[in-house]
């Protein structure tokens, strides 16, 4: 079953939504700004991108392209590189016939091809994440490898470009895992994706708080948050659970520490429950 461009954008504003809605503890929410940026930036992010996205006359480097130069043109910062390499492949998964999501976003990554590789090279310098250094000066040329051998190469240090060389298996095995479990257990609003958020905070350390903070940070970082989900199962009723979020956000953004890719494999699960129910 292909889904219609309609529903397919629907569920990526959706996810967007949902996961700026939640207490994401150093991330930029609806309880806190943080980092420079607003509630209202990523929501006019999403809108602005939702149509490059799921533009079918468009390939996926070049719906990322597009998409990152809407961000661009509406909020003049990055705040959605990471969510946009996600959600691209995982869209036009969406639109094939036949099969699982998961097997369909299988044949779009086995698909793409130089021009996929020199679009998205683009879309990286154009949105100029925080910690482009010299290890990514690479992208600044035009490409060698296509854009999957690209994402292997960098996967080691990234878990946006892991999410490409193992099938996004973090997010089916991880995110969307916690998000389903979450459900399960009778958590409802912003509670699930918190819980995919924390599932990602505590597995690994983030790979944005690394490139900017450097890997002591970061695994810092992740054991916090593995003492906070302790507490947070611990805690009695949704409150004591906002408390204990607020303060671990108060702490991260005093150091400046912005999980920022757990936020986007966030919204990248989201996504792939949304899109999975109505595949199913």
């Amino acid at each position: 079953m292909a889904l219609p461009r309609d529903r397919i954008r629907a569920a990526y504003e959706r996810a967007c939504r949902m996961d700026i809605e939640a207490l994401k503890p150093g991330n930029v929410h609806l309880f806190a700004d943080g980092h420079g940026m607003s509630a209202a930036h990523f929501v006019t992010s999403a809108e602005v991108t939702a149509g490059p996205l799921t533009d079918p006359g468009l390939p996926v480097g070049q719906r990322i392209l597009e998409a990152v130069r809407a961000t661009r043109s509406a909020v003049a910062t990055n705040t959605n590189l990471g969510i946009v390499l996600l959600a691209a492949p995982l869209i036009c998964a969406a639109e094939l016939p036949g099969g699982t999501l998961r097997a369909k976003l299988g044949t779009v990554l086995d698909a793409m091809t130089m021009d996929d590789a020199g679009a998205v090279f683009a879309a990286i310098v154009t949105a100029d994440p925080g910690g482009l250094g010299d290890a990514d000066n690479d992208v600044r040329e035009a490409p060698k490898v296509g854009l999957l051998d690209a994402m292997r190469e960098a996967a080691g240090r990234d878990l946006i470009a892991r999410q490409y060389a193992t099938g996004f298996a973090d997010v089916f095995d991880v995110g969307l895992a916690a998000v389903r479990a979450a459900s399960a257990r009778g958590e409802s609003g912003m509670w699930p994706a918190i819980f995919a958020y924390m599932a990602f905070l505590t597995a690994f350390p983030d790979s944005h708080v690394a490139r900017n903070h450097g890997a002591e940070a970061a695994e810092r970082t992740r054991q916090e948050a593995a003492a906070v989900q302790v507490e947070l199962a611990a805690a009695g009723d949704e409150p004591a659970r906002i408390s204990l979020l607020m303060a671990f956000d108060r702490r991260l953004k005093t150091q400046g520490i912005n999980p920022g890719t757990s936020a986007d494999l966030t919204v990248a699960s989201l996504l792939v429950h949304d899109l999975g129910v109505q595949l199913a």
